[in-house]
């Protein structure tokens, strides 16, 4: 059983512990020797590595995704924890607990899928409820569903991560519906419900989060476009403009094509769900950003790569998943990750553009496409539509 974990390392610390691999990179270094960068990943968060001496021995001990045990000191550079390591081992499979290497919801499996029952039991329109019961019904993809992360790297970043966002997303738009009652509340709750599920397919969770081959060549939404289409079908004389309404949502919940989206949401439950996915998804990666930052007396994180800028650290700023600034969190606080500097420029503002007949024209996108548009560049392809 691991005593020590990725969040509890301290500067000058000597570490002898197993960590689940989730990066393996080796490089030249100025005097041109080889050194080794691992990136050790458990349940509370991630360290980098360092090997700079028998590069070539120890990296033939073992591969990506493998378990092993490293024996160094920790060092506190730049903001980034760093471990110095002086020797390592694998460790077989048998060995370890993945529970211990793998970041779990802090709310329960069981929990979350009586509260995903409650949703799906509370649609008024039979032909919703009925393709609900279907994705209930169906053990293997539940499993999956119940266990898969939100996203790679960005948000929900943990098993049982795209239910909870999921979920998070539902309760977001019930909350809409009874804002404004027009909205059609059966046809939004069973977009948010499946408008993320083919991550179920398109990522890898059994180790290192990662894509799958049919992930990386037919993202998500294809995917859960595919897997909607085949239960529709198993719907008896499920209504064909309900249907085309519902593909459209999955279809437009992106957003905007830059960041992968087939369609552009063109109904009021579609731009509703791309505004409510966007939100929980920033929340969500803003908050792990801010819990992860060094407890330390500064009141300003590090950098953040994706969204450009530093966080405040509000003292009242709660757990995530917690609505109460003083709820209690099981799981240790995670090491930064991230390099501290001065604080850098804001996004600037969306700016009007002219048409050719002189009339002006505003391009309404959110925050996170504000966000997306200004770093593509730092986006793999493969990165580039996840939220």
């Amino acid at each position: 059983m691991k005593k020590v974990y990725a969040g509890q390392i301290q500067d000058r610390d000597i570490i002898k512990e197993s960590f689940l691999v989730r990066e393996k990179i080796t490089a030249m270094a100025r005097n041109g020797k080889p050194y080794l960068t691992i990136k050790l990943m458990d349940r509370t968060g991630e360290v980098e590595g360092r090997v700079w001496d028998r590069v070539e021995e120890l990296s033939g001990c073992f591969e990506k995704d493998d378990f092993v045990q490293v024996h160094g000191k920790a060092s506190l550079y730049l903001g980034k924890m760093q471990l110095v390591i002086q020797d390592l081992k694998k460790v077989e499979d048998s060995q370890v607990d993945l529970a211990d290497y793998l970041p779990v919801s802090e709310r329960s499996v069981d929990d979350m899928l009586s509260e995903l029952r409650r949703q799906v039991a509370s649609l008024q329109t039979p032909c919703f409820r009925q393709l609900m019961n279907l994705f209930l019904a169906d053990e293997e993809f539940m499993r999956g569903y119940a266990s898969a992360p939100a996203a790679k790297a960005i948000h929900h970043v943990y098993l049982g991560g795209l239910l909870d966002h999921s979920l998070s997303v539902a309760r977001l738009a019930d909350d809409i519906c009874r804002h404004y009652p027009s909205i059609n509340r059966d046809m939004l709750l069973t977009g948010a419900l499946l408008h993320d599920i083919g991550k179920v397919e398109e990522l890898c969770y059994e180790r290192a989060f990662g894509y799958t081959d049919e992930g990386k060549l037919l993202g998500h939404i294809t995917i859960g476009f595919q897997m909607l289409d085949s239960k529709l079908a198993q719907v008896e004389d499920f209504p064909r403009d309900l249907a085309v309404l519902l593909k459209h949502l999955l279809l437009s919940h992106h957003g905007q094509y830059e960041f992968g989206s087939p369609k552009r949401p063109k109904t009021l439950e579609a731009i509703i769900l791309n505004y409510l996915d966007d939100l929980d998804s920033k929340i969500n990666g803003i908050q792990t950003h801010i819990q992860k930052d060094p407890d330390n007396d500064e009141s300003w994180t590090g950098y953040h790569r994706i969204y450009d800028r530093y966080f405040y650290k509000s003292p009242a700023t709660a757990p995530i998943g917690q609505s109460a600034p003083d709820a209690q969190v099981s799981a240790p606080p995670v090491a930064n990750l991230a390099p501290k500097a001065e604080p850098a420029a804001e996004v600037p503002p969306v700016k009007e553009h002219r048409q050719a007949d002189g009339r002006r024209k505003n391009f309404n996108f959110t925050l996170g496409d504000q966000l997306r548009g200004k770093n593509l560049d730092l986006f793999t392809s493969d990165d580039r539509g996840e939220k």
